[in-house]
């Protein structure tokens, strides 16, 4: 299968929903186009900030060009939503970035947090890059043992402790490996405790302090783990972890089981953060990363 294919068939629920729609809404032109067309990306969970902005745009550039044929309108609703999510290139595409890169993955318990962990492992071990993983959820036996089967399953080192193990102590050992061994990636599973948000906070500030006391030179990404199924109520988990720690990546799991897809555009246009990945199936391989034209494309034609 190819990768828009993938990406397609991983976003039907959202197609389903919005494709169609749009395509008849933009051919058919009825007087209330503009308030169809807003309900429909709000259904999709766009927001009705973001959506209203989004049709106040293409109201404005259709008054501005004439004539403005349904193929050239639909073009700019693309453009426009594309154009919302920032154009931040990721630090494991530099090959002058210096080594290891640390990854840091946040986010609430049952978001698939330590999954994505794994299926980073695969992605980029599958790209030719050598990885390290480090079980810093040391609240969760399970989250090590699960990290721990997927370093058998990959062949990838996993440091980790006792439950109940300092997490910054996983994370300061792993970052050492990773340089002891010249790794390129560092990935480390963190806790998600949310509800107690002072805790947490002084625990990813200790642990991004022994990372940059072991590793000054190295980029450090910290990336967001979000359930798309929730809908707009990732928007308030964002703005809590954004007074915690600054992300600067979001993943998106679960969207094969949402038809609100859209609730990416809210959520890179909410801090202006990039989605660096989205999960589209349970698969290692269905971890794709994401192309902000052809995610507006996919969701918004058809073909």
């Amino acid at each position: 299968m190819g990768f828009l294919e993938k990406i397609r068939q991983g976003l039907q629920k959202t197609r389903d929903k919005v494709a169609r729609s749009v395509e008849s809404l933009f051919h058919r032109r009825d007087p209330g186009f503009y308030q169809e067309l807003e309900e429909i990306l709000i259904s999709a969970d766009v927001g009705p900030i973001v959506a209203k902005e989004i049709v106040e745009d293409l109201r404005s550039w259709e008054k501005a060009t004439s004539p403005a044929s349904p193929a050239l309108s639909l073009a700019h609703l693309e453009e426009t939503m594309s154009a919302l999510f920032p154009d931040v290139p990721p630090p494991w595409e530099d090959p002058a970035r210096p080594a290891p890169l640390v990854l840091l993955m946040v986010g609430v318990n049952g978001v698939g947090k330590t999954t994505t962990t794994g299926k980073l492992a695969a992605r980029f071990k599958g790209e030719g890059k050598s990885v390290i993983l480090g079980a810093a959820d040391t609240f969760r036996a399970a989250a090590i043992e699960q990290l721990i089967k997927w370093g058998e399953r990959l062949d990838v080192p996993v440091v980790h402790q006792k439950p109940g193990a300092d997490p910054a102590s996983v994370a300061f050992d792993t970052v050492k490996a990773a340089r002891a061994r010249g790794l390129d990636l560092a990935i480390i599973d963190t806790a998600g405790r949310l509800q107690n948000k002072q805790n947490l906070m002084a625990e990813l500030k200790k642990i991004g302090s022994v990372v940059s006391r072991e590793a000054p030179d190295s980029p450090v990404e910290i990336l967001l783990v979000l359930d798309a199924t929730i809908g707009q109520n990732a928007l308030s988990q964002l703005d809590e972890f954004m007074k915690i720690a600054p992300i600067s990546g979001l993943v998106l799991t679960k969207l094969d089981g949402t038809s609100k897809g859209g609730v990416a555009v809210a959520l890179a246009r909410r801090h202006r953060i990039p989605v660096r990945f989205i999960g589209v199936g349970e698969k290692a391989d269905d971890l794709l990363p994401f192309d902000p034209r052809l995610f507006v494309r996919s969701i918004l034609r058809q073909e």
